[in-house]
């Protein structure tokens, strides 16, 4: 039973980070009710930003997939954890080095803030989504770790769901380094408040005035709960009922879908 009362103070708000898989689509399809969420942002002159812990991908092909999907969004509406990532490294050793296991969408945003590639005494070790894992990303990241690079994950999602299920993704990834290391990750994207505080600055509004939307308990709603936001769970991608459960704290409400927002 959806609490109407609470779901009429989200609508109320004026801004939103929103997530995107398992909100608004798996891998390619786009799920129900997500262009009449669109259409009630854009209607209701809604701040929004498809504020993101996926890696892979620079903000113009992210555009791109929802464009294809039938939903028209400018570039300035997307957030990654790959840009965080970027810009907590360029903050921590400007004009620094990194060694990178992921896909090109986070090696241009660290280029795009100065960051090098160096495989031999870099000072961090950045690991994020990568398709192409292997042993021997285990082995050279585990080296230059021990030898003192910084171990840096761009987030701490163990999967991602897609149309025929979930697979794999960094959280899962980083687990044997640390394990062959004994050193912990640095977790950059969501739940990390580094990346949620930006997306308010993005959206130039106050966390009383805003809320996250996304389907992990322990990602998308705990950001938004250590931030201040109200938090919206939606049962659409990873966490479901049961799972909501094994937690000590609850999201402000839980919807089936981003289209329930919409057509309330």
């Amino acid at each position: 039973m959806i609490d109407i009362e609470k779901l009429n103070s989200i609508r109320g708000k004026k801004g939103y980070l929103c997530d995107m898989d398992g909100v608004l689509y798996h891998g390619n399809s786009l799920l129900p009710g997500v262009k009449d969420f669109f259409d009630w942002l854009n209607k209701e002159n809604k701040e929004y930003l498809f504020f993101t812990n996926s890696n892979s991908y620079i903000p113009a092909e992210l555009q791109a997939k929802l464009g294809r999907m039938g939903l028209d969004v400018g570039v300035e509406h997307f957030y990654t954890s790959a840009q965080a990532t970027a810009k907590f490294l360029a903050k921590q050793i400007p004009g620094g080095t990194a060694y990178v296991i992921g896909e090109h969408g986070l090696y241009n945003a660290l280029y795009d803030v100065g960051i090098s590639i160096d495989d031999i005494n870099p000072d961090f070790v950045v690991v994020g989504e990568c398709k192409e894992f292997n042993y021997n990303h285990i082995c050279k990241a585990s080296d230059l770790v021990s030898a003192g690079a910084r171990l840096i994950a761009t987030n701490p999602d163990i999967l991602d769901p897609v149309e025929n299920g979930f697979i794999p993704t960094t959280g899962s990834l980083v687990l044997p380094i640390e394990a062959v290391t004994g050193k912990k990750a640095y977790y950059i994207g969501k739940p990390n408040a580094l990346m949620t505080r930006t997306g308010l600055k993005i959206l130039d509004i106050h966390s009383s005035e805003g809320a996250i939307i996304g389907d992990r308990m322990d990602t998308d709603i705990v950001a938004g709960l250590e931030t201040g936001l109200d938090t919206v769970l939606v049962l659409s991608g990873v966490s479901t009922l049961k799972t909501v459960e094994q937690f000590a704290y609850r999201p402000t409400v839980i919807l089936n879908g981003v289209g329930d927002i919409a057509n309330a």
